[in-house]
């Protein structure tokens, strides 16, 4: 079994990792297009240079890519692959999607875009994924015939246990208690950029409250341009999100069990 998790930035993304990778039975890898994202764009993330340096093997989209379907790590059940969206260039091939189950992380663009704007101030629409979770959302209910499991990460902050048993049912697999809380630290499956990004998973030992105080809003016309765009995209997503008891019940997604 083989998911690949499609998020946005600042989507509580790394606390799933973590949520997975306290799982005996789960191999994880984070993000591992984001060498090849850095290389061609040439943004200029926090470290990108040390991310270069120490992840120049996963330059190479094409060997990357092959390992994304190839064998399990360390005889593991299921491999998580976490994946940041926007990784996901034009030239990444994307024949591999049809051997994982796919699944989408998303979260309140407001609260999204106020997040990433503080440690990038320069990003934009092509800087949160959405559009390429929207275009591989689709892609994969297409060809599959069954609407991917979407999961928003304040549902899951609300009531992780529910959120993810409903998550792990949609994906075939069985939920493990061991998701709900994990030891604080860095771990050796962190990627270089876990300096300038995870400071707050580090700290944290599981799923932390969704922020109760009042909606980010921007009075910046750029960033409300950008925000109308996200909330458009997202509600496109959130529309088949799984809810937990907590959060107003609903139907679960289903994803299409593969790889």
């Amino acid at each position: 079994m083989r998911i690949a998790m499609l998020s946005g930035p600042r989507t509580v993304s790394t606390a799933m990792l973590r949520a997975w990778g306290n799982r005996a039975d789960t191999a994880v890898w984070d993000e591992p297009l984001y060498a090849h994202y850095l290389d061609v764009t040439g943004k200029s993330h926090p470290g990108a240079d040390d991310v270069l340096a120490a992840h120049a093997d996963e330059i190479d989209m094409s060997a990357v890519t092959a390992r994304l379907a190839g064998p399990i790590p360390d005889g593991k059940a299921i491999w998580y692959q976490k994946h940041i969206a926007q990784h996901l260039l034009p030239d990444v091939d994307l024949r591999w999607v049809a051997q994982v189950n796919c699944a989408f992380l998303i979260r309140d663009p407001a609260r999204m875009l106020a997040s990433l704007w503080i440690r990038y101030p320069e990003a934009t629409l092509a800087d949160t994924g959405l559009l390429e979770q929207v275009r591989i959302f689709d892609q994969v209910r297409e060809a599959t015939g069954v609407t991917p499991a979407v999961i928003d990460s304040d549902d899951v902050r609300r009531d992780p246990k529910d959120v993810l048993s409903g998550m792990c049912k949609a994906l075939g697999v069985p939920f493990d208690e061991a998701m709900l809380s994990w030891a604080p630290g860095p771990r050796d499956s962190d990627g270089a950029w876990g300096p300038h990004w995870y400071d707050v998973v580090w700290k944290s030992t599981g799923f932390a409250p969704p922020p109760d105080d009042p909606r980010p809003a921007f009075d910046d016309p750029r960033q409300t341009a950008v925000l109308d765009a996200c909330q458009e995209l997202y509600d496109r997503l959130s529309a088949h999100r799984i809810r937990g008891v907590r959060t107003q019940g609903g139907d679960g997604s289903h994803c299409a069990q593969k790889g």
